[in-house]
């Protein structure tokens, strides 16, 4: 009984939490954009026209518009550059692919020189055996650091 009970108030929370999540703040929208006089994101400026996009953003959330009208007016008055993030498509996909295939290209090359270190190693001979008088004189040596 107790565990249906914690079931409905777990989902009670999530469908109370789901309206509130889909409304994004207007710190979150200003980290999205861009001021066009100084190239820095919005939650990061102060410049006059970035003030102006901030209280544009927050007339917009208070009269009910979503995240992409929003995004959609801010392009349509600034441009496209407004956007911090590039777009996923065209020549702006490689800003996204091209730090991807650096990582995979690292990764490979940090395997190769694993893989070759250790071909290395096991090509190498063995060492050769201590001599038997040494070996006794290093376990004597050791003993004395063991309580």
């Amino acid at each position: 009984m107790r565990a249906y009970a914690l079931v409905a108030f777990v989902v009670a929370l999530l469908v109370a939490a789901a309206p509130a999540a889909a409304t994004p703040s207007p710190s979150d929208l200003e980290a999205e954009f861009v001021c066009p006089t100084c190239k820095t994101t919005l939650d990061q400026s102060d410049s006059p026209i970035a003030r102006r996009m901030k209280q544009m953003i927050r007339s917009s959330l208070a009269e009910g518009k979503t995240e992409k009208q929003i995004r959609d007016e801010l392009v349509a008055q600034f441009g496209p550059a407004v956007v911090a993030e590039p777009p996923k498509k065209g020549f702006d996909l490689l800003a996204w692919l091209v730090p991807l295939g650096i990582l995979a290209a690292g990764a490979v090359g940090v395997g190769a020189i694993a893989w070759g270190w250790r071909r290395r190693r096991a090509d190498e001979p063995p060492p050769a055996p201590l001599d038997p008088a040494l070996e006794r004189r290093v376990d004597a040596e050791l003993e004395r650091f063991d309580p």
